[in-house]
């Protein structure tokens, strides 16, 4: 499994979910590489993705840590840095050497800009990844996630599928719907609820 993970916005599981397939991959014998390019306000994300494989060191696994808890093209003003593609690059095809798996989790949704007239979604396409989205399983994700689907499309990416998450217990009458009516556009690999602690990879042979 190799792939870009992206959100539909901030605070939808994207490292949570990320971490769950790395350690799944890595308890199934894959040699996996997951990978946070930029964290912003703190690097929790990449701690737990480093966790989650026991492999790689930090830096490794997050070469651009930003101070400002912002859109990485903000924070990276502050503190008077320009981050670039080319950066990205060297890191990534170097660090990945190796590895059977490769997970690269972006920072907010996919158009979140890190540099100048550059987003996450260019970072994706320079690492030659298909994109995984991972969603919060509640009512008015759908717009959310056929808009990201949209974009990738446009760009000619591959997208590997959708990740339900499901944020909260309380029950949500959409989200059976969600999956139904998601799954006529792009497959859903999965879904993930409430304190799940693993995941099935079986997803993988379909």
């Amino acid at each position: 499994m190799k792939c870009f993970v992206t959100g539909t916005d901030t605070g939808v599981g994207k490292t949570y979910v990320t971490s769950l397939l790395a350690r799944a991959l890595t308890q199934a014998g894959y040699t996996t590489a997951a990978l946070k390019p930029v964290a912003c306000g703190d690097r929790e994300d990449a701690v737990s993705l480093q966790r989650a494989t026991g492999r790689l060191t930090l830096d490794q696994i997050n070469p651009a840590y930003l101070q400002a808890p912002l859109a990485p093209l903000e924070a990276a003003r502050l503190e008077g840095r320009q981050l670039d593609i080319p950066f990205f690059e060297d890191w990534f095809f170097d660090v990945v050497k190796g590895s059977d798996a490769v997970l690269v989790e972006g920072a907010g949704g996919w158009l979140v800009p890190f540099a100048p007239g550059k987003s996450m979604a260019d970072l994706a396409e320079a690492f030659g990844l298909p994109v995984l989205i991972v969603a919060a399983n509640r009512l008015g994700c759908l717009n959310h996630i056929f808009l990201t689907l949209e974009s990738i499309r446009a760009r000619h990416i591959p997208c590997a599928g959708v990740i339900l998450n499901t944020i909260t217990p309380t029950p949500d009458a959409s989200r059976e719907a969600n999956r139904r009516i998601i799954e006529a556009e792009v497959p859903v690999l999965c879904e993930i609820l409430p304190g799940q602690d693993s995941v099935d990879l079986s997803f993988l042979k379909s």
